[in-house]
């Protein structure tokens, strides 16, 4: 179930950033980051409410608060650079050095997580890298 899941995620992400750049042109990219957030923020909750697993947030420990917290930071900074830099650059350039993230996710899963590396995820990484470069060469 988690490839669907996964499958579904690629699908939306590669809507979002066509959609994005659609609505961004004449909108402060910031602004448009702040709307999409804020949709996000009442999707998020309705389905919270919707499965009831609201019931779960006050078994939440220090550690996941934290954690969640970085990461939702760290996921608005990369919505704010990822709009400003589909606001002045091409999308068909843009996504592709954001995609990047999976290589950099795949050596600090390795490093933080310490999950395995394998000559598989180094040849996969090795061809996203490349596959990055070919997309942004002009």
């Amino acid at each position: 179930m988690w490839k669907l899941y996964a499958i579904l995620s690629a699908v939306f992400a590669a809507l979002t950033s066509i959609l994005a750049k659609i609505g961004i042109k004449g909108v402060d990219s910031n602004l448009a980051t702040a709307i999409r957030t804020v949709v996000i923020i009442i999707l998020a909750w309705s389905i919270v409410f919707a499965t009831g697993a609201q019931s779960g947030i006050t078994s939440l420990s220090r550690k996941s608060w934290v954690f969640l917290i970085l990461s939702g930071l760290a996921t608005g900074l990369s919505w704010v650079f990822y709009y400003k830099a589909i606001a002045i650059g091409k999308v068909s350039q843009v996504a592709p050095i954001d995609k990047s993230s999976i290589v950099l996710t795949l050596i600090l899963s390795f490093i933080i997580l310490g999950e395995k590396f394998t000559a598989k995820t180094l040849i996969a990484g090795l061809l996203i890298t490349a596959g990055t470069f070919v997309m942004i060469w002009k």
